[in-house]
This record gives structure tokens, C-alpha cells and sequence, in this order.
């Protein structure tokens, strides 16, 4: 309704207004004692204001009324009636107090399996109308009202599932606010397709049960809620206790993520070895020792660059997806090969990762590496503005700082480290955390650390003693000696 429309003695206004916004509990909210709540509001907000009520009409999704008197004019009488009847019954409201799933900022929601949509738009409408903050305890309270109304349909699903769903927004809210506190880029969690949420998680022995049919010969099966006995090819066996269960989708193929607890550790024999290594970007990694298998004989792991190997075929595929039209068959398909290139990538990446990490365990009984922050290391570089002409800036060199972060991000540093920790663990080995800072611009014989000391990538050279080497053995062996010493003091 427009500001413009001014109050007049002789008109009479019809004002509607959204209450609740989920269509599938419309009806069922607005009755009963939840609509005469509702109305004992309006009208009490009306005797507020000096209004008078001609006509209260509440029917599925609105509610239309009144007649003020002159003295306001109607978007004002509007706005009044939002907030007050959206915010008041949930949270400030006396005895009779309404349900949780009875006003806007409590609406009922639609939660199903793969969509978090819903609760999303809760979350944000309840802040914005009504400046309320929803929790995750208040949404999975409404979980199990919306379940009891609508068993045939929310009801049908696993609850435990829904609950994961409505955990992982809970999460997405948190980091949010802890990017805001610190001051970083914020992030607000965003409406996602179905497209972009690929994984269910359910509980073991409530909504899933792993090992359903543990008489079956030759096979493995997973009972999940809502869709029955499903054939899962295990690729090695299940130790410890099966504790949560994920269904995930890649492309047009599904996997069985089984997470468990009280997993026996399976200690590997002692090597009286420690090493340490040095990531990098111009050979993937390096040992401060040569390792039979991996490394060649001054330490050097070699970079598959599987990115780069891939190159040429995800232009390719990038081409053909261009010059399809939006919404055709032919895109889908050809977005669904872009899909397959990456995906081959991702497991290369893993595999080189988990066959390296391997190699370590089992030639170390004490692994060194950085503690790297990859996201800092690949942020790009802020912009330079001319300060003579407005409009232009200045070389920052973020062409080259952006052909560093994908030759960083290929290596796949993240996903090696995260690896190798667990199979130190596993493996009864000590992996311990160094600062990387001047590891490879310090003499690992007198100690001096200076710029000077690497002016050439690949070479070190010490100005104060001579000492020369490769730049990445020198930065290994640093590494190896800064861990020992960390261990030393944790000893004492």
C-alpha cells in the first residue's frame, strides 16, 4: 500500500497482510484458538492506535481488516499491525501463549531431506520483520510438531536425517557470526538448489543400520528409512563401531560414507627415523631424508600438477558447455562432463595423497610439517588505485599471484595434511605442527636468516657462512630440527 494514500474521514481501507508463510500448515495454524488469539491481538492493537474495526476477516494465509479512523493513514496502521501480530504472540505474548509453529517468525517449516531452504527463510524473515533470533533446539522443536501433523508426509522421513539437515545450517549460522566477530568477509548462508546438497546423514540404528543383512554371502547391505535394503560394495572392512552413516551423491554415482568410533589402532613397527618435509609447489613435497618409493635421492616427491594434466580436455569440455543453450538437454550433458573431469581430478588428487602419506608412516616414527594457512597463503592481492587518475589502478601483479594460488590449490597441500594426520594416528606415529616462517631462508649450519640467503627460488646460499644446497632440502631439514625441539620442550 503507498505512503502517498493519506488518512480520510470518509474512505474505509481493506488491509492484508501475509501471518504465516509455510502454504502446507496455512489452514491448519490459522483455526481454532490460534485465530482467536490472533484477532483478541488485532484488536487490542486497533483500541491502541484510536482505530475502529468494522470487519475482521481471517482466512488461509492473510488476514484482512479494519477501518481506522482518520488521525493514520493506512500503510502506517500496516506496518503497526506486521510487526506487532508476527512478533508479539511468539515471544511477548501473555497467557494463552500460542505454539511455537503459530506465528510468522515461528512458522511452521518444511524440512526434507536434501533442503534447507525452508528453515533458511525462517531464520531470515523472523530477523528482518521481527529482529528475533531462531535457534537450532526452537527449529528442531518445531521438527517433531511438524512431523505429528503431517505423518504421511515429513513424518515419513527419517527424523535423525532432518535433524543433520537442520545441524548443518545451525553450522553455517555459527561460522557466520564468527567471520563477523573477527572482522572477515562474513559470508551469509545462501538458498541452495537441490543440486548443491548432495549428502543425507543419518545415525546408526535410527533411520539407517549398516550391515543390515549380516547373513547375506557376498554382499553387503544398508538399511535406510524411507527407501529399504540398498546393495553397498564395500571396498575394505568396517572396523570399530558404526556411529553415523552418510549417503552421498557424486554425478550419477552414490556412496556410503561410514564414520565409527572406538576404532582399534593399528601400530606399525619402529623405525628409529624422523623426518621432516617441506611443502612446495615445483616438486610436491620434500623429506629431509630421501624415502624408497616416493622420493628420488636428494628427498623430492615429484607434483602430478593433476589440474594442469587435465587441462586440455576441461577446456574442451568447458567449449562445448558455452555453446549450449540455458535450460537445453545438450547443456545438462555437457555440464554433467565438466562434472566427470573435476570429479576424475579430486580423486587422483586423493589417491597421490593417500599413497605419499602411506609412504611416510611407514618410514618414520616422527613426521614434521608446516603448519600451513593455505586460505591466507592464496588470497589475492588488494587492488592499487592510481591516486593521479581516478578509475585506474596500479600493477599489483595478481596475474602471477593467481598462477601461484592454482598451482598451490592443485598441489592439494590440504587435503595431503588432513590425510596423513589421520594415518598417524592410526599408525601410532607423531606428527607434529612447526611455524614455516624463514624455515627455508635459515643456515641449517650457523644459523644466520636473511632474504639474502635465497635470491633464486630453487637455491640456498648463506652470505654469512657459504653454505650452499637445495633450497627446499635446507627448509625440510629446518623443519625436522624446529619439530624435535618442540618435542624436547613438551618432554620437559
Amino acid at each position: 500500500m503507498s505512503r502517498q494514500v493519506r488518512a480520510s474521514s470518509g474512505a474505509a481501507y481493506d488491509l492484508g497482510y501475509r501471518v504465516v508463510w509455510c502454504p502446507q500448515y496455512r489452514c491448519r495454524v490459522l483455526g481454532g484458538r490460534v485465530k482467536a488469539r490472533l484477532e483478541e491481538l488485532i484488536r487490542a492493537k486497533a483500541a491502541e492506535h484510536d482505530g475502529e474495526i468494522i470487519a475482521l476477516v481471517v482466512v488461509s494465509d492473510h488476514v484482512h481488516l479494519f477501518v481506522p479512523r482518520p488521525k493514520y493513514s493506512p500503510s502506517y496502521v500496516a506496518g503497526q499491525f506486521k510487526g506487532f501480530t508476527s512478533g508479539h504472540p511468539a515471544r511477548r505474548a501473555p497467557a494463552p501463549a500460542l505454539p511455537a509453529c503459530d506465528a510468522a517468525p515461528r512458522s511452521s517449516f518444511a524440512t526434507s531431506v536434501g533442503a534447507v531452504s525452508a528453515a533458511l527463510e525462517e531464520r531470515r524473515e523472523a530477523y528482518r520483520r521481527a529482529k528475533i533470533s531462531i535457534r537450532y533446539g526452537e527449529q528442531s522443536a518445531q521438527l517433531k510438531e511438524i512431523r505429528a501433523d503431517d505423518p504421511a508426509g515429513q513424518g515419513r522421513w527419517s527424523f535423525t536425517s532432518q535433524q543433520q539437515t537442520l545441524r548443518r545450517l545451525n553450522k553455517a549460522f555459527e561460522a557466520f557470526f564468527r567471520r563477523v566477530k573477527a572482522g572477515r568477509t562474513p559470508g551469509y548462508p545462501r538458498f541452495k538448489g537441490r543440486g548443491w546438497f548432495d549428502t543425507v546423514t543419518f545415525v546408526e540404528g535410527d533411520g539407517a543400520r549398516w550391515d543390515s543383512q549380516p547373513h547375506h554371502r557376498g554382499a553387503t547391505f544398508v538399511r535406510l528409512h524411507g527407501i529399504g535394503q540398498v546393495r553397498a560394495h564395500q571396498h575394505r572392512p568396517v572396523r570399530g563401531r558404526v556411529k553415523q552413516i552418510e549417503v552421498k551423491r557424486e554425478g550419477s554415482r552414490w556412496f556410503v560414507v561410514v564414520s565409527c568410533d572406538d576404532v582399534p589402532a593399528v601400530p606399525l613397527p619402529a623405525t628409529s627415523r624422523e623426518i621432516g618435509v617441506d611443502m612446495g609447489v615445483v616438486h610436491f613435497a620434500t623429506a629431509s631424508e630421501p624415502i624408497a618409493g616416493v622420493s628420488d635421492e636428494h628427498g623430492h616427491i615429484p607434483n602430478p600438477r593433476h589440474l594442469t594434466a587435465a587441462q586440455e580436455e576441461l577446456a574442451a569440455a568447458q567449449r562445448a558447455y558455452a555453446a549450449t543453450k540455458r535450460g537445453s538437454r545438450r547443456r545438462r550433458k555437457a555440464a554433467r562432463k565438466i562434472g566427470r573431469v573435476h570429479r576424475a581430478v579430486a580423486r587422483r588428487r586423493a589417491d597421490h595423497a593417500h599413497k605419499t602419506a602411506l609412504a611416510l608412516v611407514r618410514n618414520a616414527d616422527v613426521i614434521v610439517v608446516e603448519d600451513l594457512r593455505i586460505a591466507n597463503m592464496t588470497k589475492s592481492p588488494k587492488a592499487r588505485p592510481d591516486p593521479e587518475q581516478a578509475g585506474v589502478f596500479l600493477a599489483n601483479g595478481s596475474a602471477v599471484k593467481a598462477a601461484l594460488n592454482k598451482s598451490i590449490l592443485d598441489a592439494g597441500w590440504g587435503v595431503f595434511l588432513g590425510i596423513l594426520a589421520h594415518k598417524a594416528e592410526s599408525a601410532g606415529r607423531e606428527l607434529i605442527l612447526v611455524n614455516p616462517a624463514n624455515t627455508s631462508r635459515t643456515c641449517p649450519q650457523c644459523g644466520h636468516a636473511s632474504g639474502e640467503n635465497r635470491k633464486v627460488q630453487a637455491d640456498f646460499a648463506c652470505v654469512a657462512c657459504g653454505y650452499a644446497a637445495n633450497a627446499d632440502v635446507v627448509g625440510a631439514s629446518n623443519i625436522k630440527r624446529a619439530g624435535l625441539v618442540l618435542r624436547e620442550a613438551g618432554a620437559a
